[in-house]
């Protein structure tokens, strides 16, 4: 009997199929290698070719920069030009409106006889004739065109910054001169243009008038510098509501350099419904002005709150009785 061969563990047609199988895994290596530089050099080539276009626009972007920064200065010179057109046509329309004010206060102004009358029919008390001796019947009672008839002083200062800053000194040297002229009165009281009290212990009270006292107010006055608006309405009112008396003879001394409120007439008016005149047509207390031409060293489109003060203090002091002294220097 014939034996079996035994099955070989490799035949021929096996390698065979292995080698065609490294063949192909070879020849697809090959392949790959040789398509691959191509992929990259294109990749490379369309990269320069959008780094190009980049860069293009980037420079048609700086062009149109330097273009819009130019047009930008040009708008902002024509901003500055506008700004100072601006600027005069404010001062323009404030003068307008200030002599408007003035206009329409001296339209309002009736009864100018009247007024004069009552003014001059204003007596000395009996304890300013004790005050001036027996032969006061032969002295003016005006010095410098001021009456000086009152036993009651109140100063009211414009404590702002233009004051301080420019005719301080020149304002205490006023004040101690109207202290001269009144030798003797029986209470002083001094208060700033927003109605705040010198010396707060005295609030609503008169500081009597001594040698002592008046010098403190003078030291007192070089340092005084507290928040005022630039405008005396506010001082004026509370002096007059707090400190009228129908059997005292009082005096309002305003010190100031301009007026920031918004209406002349608007404070004649209320000064009027305040001081009211009494049954032989005298009003209840004296308003005196003294000016201070700081606001006219500025240029003259900003000159308008100065000519507005004097307008106001003009008016005021014409229809209470007293008078408005406009000086030439704010300097001592």
């Amino acid at each position: 009997m014939a034996r079996r061969r035994a099955a070989e563990e490799f035949s021929l047609s096996f390698l065979d199929v292995i080698c065609c199988g490294f063949g192909a895994v070879i020849l697809l290596l090959m392949i790959t290698k040789t398509v691959q530089p191509q992929i990259i050099e294109a990749s490379t080539v369309n990269l320069e070719g959008k780094l190009a276009d980049l860069q293009e626009q980037i420079y048609d972007i700086r062009g149109e920069s330097v273009v819009l920064n130019r047009d930008l200065n040009a708008k902002h010179e024509q901003l500055s030009e506008y700004t100072e057109r601006i600027a005069i046509l404010q001062g323009q329309l404030a003068s307008a409106r200030s002599q408007y004010d003035s206009i329409q206060v001296e339209t309002n102004s009736n009864d100018v006889i009247t007024e004069q009358l009552a003014i001059a029919r204003q007596q000395l008390s009996d304890e300013m004739k004790r005050l001036l001796g027996s032969q006061y019947l032969s002295k003016n009672n005006l010095i410098g065109g001021i009456p000086v008839d009152s036993e009651y002083i109140i100063f009211i200062i414009d404590t702002s910054g233009s004051m301080f800053s420019y005719a301080w000194e020149r304002m205490i040297e006023e004040i101690q001169a109207t202290l001269a002229i009144y030798p003797e009165v029986k209470g002083i009281q001094v208060m700033n243009d927003m109605g705040q009290y010198m010396f707060s212990r005295y609030r609503g009270q008169w500081i009597p008038d001594t040698p002592g006292r008046r010098k403190v107010i003078m030291q007192n006055l070089r340092n005084w510098n507290v928040f005022s608006n630039s405008s005396p309405v506010e001082g004026i009112t509370a002096a007059i509501r707090t400190f009228y008396d129908p059997g005292k003879k009082i005096s309002l001394y305003v010190f100031g350099d301009e007026f920031t409120g918004d209406s002349i007439a608007t404070v004649v008016e209320t000064v009027d419904r305040i001081n009211q005149t009494d049954a032989e047509g005298n009003r209840l207390v004296r308003i005196h002005g003294v000016g201070f031409p700081v606001q006219f060293i500025r240029a003259s489109h900003l000159q308008t709150t100065g000519i507005r003060f004097a307008t106001l203090m003009r008016e005021l002091a014409y229809r209470n009785g007293g008078t408005f002294v406009a000086l030439n220097d704010f300097r001592p």
